[in-house]
C-alpha cells in the first residue's frame, strides 16, 4: 500500500521521525507486524495563530519497497581525456559547472585564487582573533565560495532557471542532509558545508577534472575580440577558448581587469546597509508568541521590508540573509575594509539571531561616483568598508550601536553582547553610512517596530556595513547562448556575473552554462 499524506501536526510530530511514525500507524491502522516506511515530501511551520502548526505531506508504503527518493540520474563518467573548458572560481556556480561539464563529457579544470577548506580555516581564524586579512583566501575566496562559511540556506525563487531540485539531490548525494529535500526554508549549516564541498571535489577528481587552488587570475588574453586564454599570477598562460567565469561577487579585481580591456560590463542595482543582531528569544516569542520554543521548534527567522522616502526618491528597505541561531562573521576581502556578513550551523543553536538590513541603491543613487563608469557601485562599496574600517579602530572591530539609540541619533553608551568575534566599537553609524542609508534604515526600523513589537528595541545591536549582498556589476552576456555580448569564449556565470543570488540559484546557473559551452563546442 502506498498512501500520500497531507497532514497538520505539533511540533514534537513534525521534527521527532518516532513520534511521527507511531501517530502513522494509529492513522493507518497498522499492526506492529506491518512495516512502515516514510518518506517525508514537505514540511513548514505555520505561526500565524496562537498555537504554531506544521503543514506535513509525506509518501508511506506499507509491507513494500519505497519508490526512488532521487529523481534524478547522474552520469559522472570519467573525462580524463575529454576536451578542456577553464572555469574560473570555485564557489557554487563554478563547482556546479563543473560537475554539469562533467555529465556532459567535457573535462573541467577549475582555477580558484584560494585555498582548500581546511587550509583555508587557518586565515579564517586570523582574521577572527588577529584582525589579518588575507586577500587571497578569507571568508569570500577559498574552495566553496562564499557559501562555505555561511548559513548554507537553499531557499530560492529562481526555480524558473532550471531545476532546484536538481541542485538539492546533488548536495544531498554528497552528505547534506535528507531534509534539504522536503524542508519548505532548507539549510546545511555551516558547520556541515565544508564536508560537502570536500566531497564536490572529490567528485570533480575522481572523475578525471582538475581543481588548482591558490591560482589568481591576474589578466586574460584575447585575440580579434576572442578569448584565448588566461594569464595567472605566477606568470603562467592558460590557453582556452571556453572559459566559464564564475568569480564571485567579491572579486573586483576582475571588473577591474575587463574595464581596463574596455570589455562591456554594466552597473547594475545592489543594496548595503548593516546586519543587525537579536538575542534569539526575542525573535522566538515574537515569532511563536510564546516565552520558550521547546525542544522541537527551530530557532525562529523572520523577513520583512519597508518602503522608505528620502530627498523625494522611494527605495526598499528589507531584510537579507537571515541567519537565525547564528553568528555575525568579518568578510573582508582585503586590508583596510570592514565587512560583516551572518552564518549558522546546522542545529542554529546560537542564542543570536542575526540579519542583514540593507536599503536598495539605483543607479541614479550612485552619480557622486560617475568617474568610475560600470565601476560606480563598486567605489560606493569601497568607500563604506574603509570609512568602517577607520571609525572601528583601523582593525577588524566592527562599528556597531544600539538600534533605537541609531534611531533617536545617540551613541551608545554600552552596546549587548554580540556573537562578533573580533569585537565592536561603539560609533555614530551615520557617520560610516551617510545621509541616504541612514535615513531609510531609521525610517525602516520605526515601521518594523510598528509591526513586531518586541523587534524595535536597544537590545539589539547594529553592526556595520553589510555591503556585499550581491553584485555591484552585471557582465552581459547574450539570453540566449549565455556568452558574453562581445567577448567570443567568455561565459559569465552566478552572482559576480549579475546573474545569480544565492546558493542554489549560483548552482543552477552554472549548470545552464556548462549546457551552453557543450552546445558551443558540439554545434
Amino acid at each position: 500500500m502506498h498512501k500520500h499524506l497531507k497532514l497538520t501536526l505539533n511540533p514534537p510530530e513534525a521534527f521527532d521521525d518516532e513520534k511521527r511514525k507511531n501517530l502513522l500507524r494509529q492513522k493507518l491502522g497498522l499492526s506492529d507486524k506491518d512495516k512502515l516506511i516514510e518518506q517525508p515530501a514537505k514540511r513548514s511551520i505555520d505561526a500565524r495563530g496562537k498555537q504554531v502548526k506544521v503543514h506535513f505531506e509525506t509518501d508511506v508504503f506499507v509491507n513494500e519497497q519505497a519508490r526512488k527518493v532521487f529523481e534524478f540520474d547522474y552520469q559522472w563518467q570519467n573525462v580524463a581525456n575529454a576536451p578542456e573548458v577553464l572555469v574560473v572560481g570555485c564557489g557554487p556556480a563554478g563547482m556546479f559547472a563543473a560537475l554539469r561539464l562533467i555529465e556532459l563529457g567535457l573535462k573541467p579544470v577549475v582555477i580558484e585564487r584560494g585555498k582548500n577548506v581546511r587550509d583555508r580555516r587557518r586565515d579564517l581564524a586570523a582574521i577572527n582573533k588577529e584582525h589579518v586579512v588575507n586577500p587571497d583566501s578569507n571568508y569570500c575566496f577559498g574552495e566553496g565560495g562564499a557559501g562555505t562559511y555561511s548559513d548554507g540556506k537553499l531557499y530560492t525563487r529562481s526555480k524558473k532557471r532550471g531545476s532546484v531540485r536538481r541542485i538539492l539531490e546533488i548536495l544531498h548525494h554528497h552528505g547534506a542532509a535528507y531534509d534539504i529535500l522536503f524542508d519548505a526554508h532548507p539549510h546545511i549549516g555551516t558547520n556541515k558545508l565544508p564536508k560537502v564541498v570536500e566531497n564536490l571535489r572529490e567528485t570533480i577528481i575522481n572523475c578525471g577534472g582538475e581543481i588548482r587552488f591558490n591560482t589568481r587570475v591576474e589578466d586574460i588574453i584575447v585575440e580579434s575580440n576572442k578569448l584565448k586564454g588566461l594569464k595567472l599570477q605566477n606568470g603562467e598562460s592558460m590557453m582556452n577558448d571556453h572559459i566559464i567565469l564564475a568569480t564571485g561577487h567579491s572579486a573586483r579585481n576582475i571588473y577591474e581587469m575587463l574595464y581596463r580591456h574596455q570589455i562591456a560590463i554594466e552597473a547594475k542595482p545592489f543594496a548595503m546597509g548593516i546586519r543587525i543582531e537579536h538575542p534569539q528569544q526575542i525573535i522566538d516569542q515574537m515569532q511563536y508568541h510564546c516565552d520558550d520554543r521547546g525542544l522541537y521548534l527551530p530557532a525562529a527567522s523572520y523577513s520583512v521590508v519597508s518602503q522608505t522616502h528620502f530627498n523625494k526618491q522611494q527605495r526598499g528597505v528589507f531584510s537579507f540573509c537571515m541567519c537565525p541561531g547564528g553568528f555575525i562573521v568579518p568578510s573582508a576581502t582585503a586590508p583596510g575594509e570592514v565587512v560583516v556578513n551572518g552564518m549558522s550551523p546546522s542545529k542554529r543553536n546560537s542564542k543570536y539571531a542575526n540579519s542583514g538590513m540593507v536599503a536598495a541603491i539605483e543607479l541614479e543613487d550612485l552619480a557622486d561616483f560617475a568617474q568610475h563608469g560600470p565601476l560606480a557601485g563598486l567605489y560606493l562599496q569601497m568607500q563604506l568598508e574603509q570609512k568602517a574600517w577607520q571609525v572601528g579602530g583601523q582593525q577588524q572591530t566592527a562599528p556597531a550601536q544600539r538600534m533605537v539609540d541609531f534611531v533617536e541619533g545617540k551613541v551608545s553608551p554600552s552596546l549587548n553582547d554580540c556573537s562578533y568575534i573580533p569585537g565592536l566599537a561603539s560609533v555614530d553609524l551615520s557617520e560610516v553610512l551617510g545621509k541616504n542609508l541612514t535615513a531609510r534604515l531609521r525610517e525602516a526600523f520605526k515601521a518594523f517596530g510598528k509591526k513586531m513589537k518586541p523587534y524595535y528595541t536597544n537590545e539589539a545591536n547594529l553592526v556595520g556595513v553589510e555591503s556585499r549582498s550581491s553584485s555591484p556589476v552585471r557582465i552581459p552576456r547574450d539570453a540566449e547562448s549565455l556568452e558574453h555580448v562581445a567577448l567570443e569564449g567568455l561565459f559569465p556565470c552566478g552572482e559576480g556575473a549579475g546573474y545569480a543570488g544565492g546558493i542554489v540559484s549560483a548552482a543552477v546557473d552554472g549548470e545552464r552554462v556548462a549546457e551552453a559551452v557543450f552546445h558551443k563546442i558540439n554545434r
